[in-house]
C-alpha cells in the first residue's frame, strides 16, 4: 500500500503547475493564453522572460527527479521507482489542477530519466543538442530525444521488462503530447528556434 500512495504522491508532485504559478504571480496572466498555450518553462519564457522561465525549468526537472528519490526510499525495487517517474511525467502533462491540461513533460521527464540511469540520459541529451543544432526545432528535438530514451536504455543498460515498459510509456507520453506540434511540422507551420510561437 506504501508504493501505491508514493505512486499517487509522485502525480500530484508533478501536477504542480510552477509555469501557471509563476507567470500568474508575475502579473503576467494565464500562461495557458498565452504563445502556444503549454504550461511549460518554453512557454513561460514568452509569457515572462527569462528570468521567470530558468527557475520554472529547474523546478519541472526537480519534479522528476524528486518523485524517483522519493520512491527509492520507499522501495528499491526499479519498476515501481520507473512507475513513480512514469507517474510524475502524467501528473505535469495531465495535472487534475488545471483540468488535466498541462504540460508536455520534457523537463520532467528528463529530471526523471537522469535519475533512472544517467549514462542513457547523456546520450539522450547529446541526441537532443545535435538535432536542435541540425533543424533549430525545439519541438522536434524534443520528440526525437524521448524516442531515443527506451531503445537506448534497453541497450546501455539492459533493464527488467516492467522498467523498459514504464520507460516506453513515459516517452509515449512526452509523444502524443507534442502531437499539435507534429501537425505542424507537417504542415511547415512549427515556429524554429528564435521563431515566434504560435
Amino acid at each position: 500500500m506504501e508504493r501505491e500512495l508514493m505512486i499517487a504522491g509522485a502525480y500530484l508532485l508533478g501536477s504542480i503547475p510552477f509555469a501557471w504559478l509563476f507567470v500568474k504571480a508575475a502579473g503576467r496572466g494565464d500562461v495557458r493564453r498565452i504563445g502556444s498555450g503549454n504550461v511549460g518553462a518554453t512557454n513561460a519564457m514568452r509569457a515572462a522572460g527569462w528570468k521567470i522561465a530558468l527557475p520554472i525549468a529547474l523546478l519541472d526537472v526537480g519534479k522528476g527527479v524528486a518523485a524517483v528519490l522519493l520512491m527509492r526510499i520507499v522501495t528499491p525495487d526499479p519498476a515501481w521507482v520507473a512507475a513513480a517517474g512514469l507517474a510524475a511525467v502524467v501528473g505535469h502533462c495531465f495535472p487534475v489542477w488545471l483540468g488535466f491540461s498541462g504540460g508536455k513533460g520534457v523537463a520532467t521527464g528528463a529530471g526523471v530519466f537522469f535519475t533512472l540511469a544517467w549514462p542513457t540520459m547523456v546520450v539522450v541529451a547529446a541526441v537532443w543538442i545535435v538535432v536542435l543544432a541540425l533543424l533549430r526545432t525545439v519541438s522536434l528535438a524534443s520528440v526525437i530525444a524521448a524516442a531515443s530514451f527506451p531503445v537506448t536504455l534497453f541497450f546501455l543498460a539492459r533493464p527488467t521488462p516492467p522498467v523498459t515498459v514504464c520507460a516506453v510509456l513515459t516517452a509515449a507520453v512526452i509523444i502524443w503530447r507534442h502531437r499539435g506540434n507534429l501537425m505542424r511540422l507537417v504542415r511547415r507551420e512549427e515556429p524554429r528556434l528564435g521563431e515566434k510561437g504560435r
